[in-house]
C-alpha cells in the first residue's frame, strides 16, 4: 500500500558555521513504525539541535548503552565511529545525525537513555522553545 509514503527533508544550521544534515527519504507504513523521524521529531532536532551539539556529553558509557541490544538506537560500527572521534562535538553532530536517520520509537529510546545519563538535556527534545510539545 504505497498511498502513505511521504518525503521528509532536514537540516541543521549553527549561529556561528552552518552544518547541513539532509536526510531525504520515503516512509511509509511497512516499515512498522515511522522512519526516519516524523515531523514533530524532527523539528525538535531542527530548533535544539544546535544546544545538543555543545551539551551533550557523548562518553563511552552512554554511546554504548545506545549500541546495546536492549536499546538498539545506533549499531555497534556507529558506536566505533563515535567512540573514535576526537572532539565531543563533532561525536554530538555524527550522533544527531545518526538519530536522524532512526525511528520515532529509536527517538524515544534516546530519549529515555538521555534522560539516564544526562537528564538536563531531555527538556531540549520534548519542548519547543521552552513551551511543552507533542513529541
Amino acid at each position: 500500500m504505497q498511498c502513505c509514503k511521504k518525503k521528509f527533508t532536514f537540516a541543521i544550521s549553527s549561529p556561528d558555521e552552518f552544518l547541513y544534515v539532509i536526510v531525504t527519504t520515503d516512509i511509509g507504513p511497512e516499515f512498522g513504525d515511522v522512519r526516519p523521524l516524523d515531523r514533530a521529531h524532527m523539528r525538535a532536532l531542527t530548533v535544539n539541535g544546535v544546544h545538543l551539539l555543545d551539551r551533550l556529553d557523548p562518553n563511552d558509557a552512554f554511546v554504548s548503552e545506545l549500541a546495546s541490544p536492549a536499546v538498539g538506537v545506533i549499531t555497534w560500527s556507529q558506536r566505533q565511529h563515535l567512540v573514535e572521534m576526537m572532539h565531543s562535538r563533532d561525536r554530538n553532530n555524527k550522533l544527531l545525525e545518526f538519530l536522524t536517520r532512526r525511528s520515532v520509537a529509536d527517538f524515544q529510546k534516546f530519549t529515555r537513555v538521555l534522560s539516564k545519563y544526562q537528564a538536563h538535556l531531555v527538556p531540549l527534545l520534548v519542548t519547543d522553545g521552552g513551551k511543552a510539545s507533542d513529541v
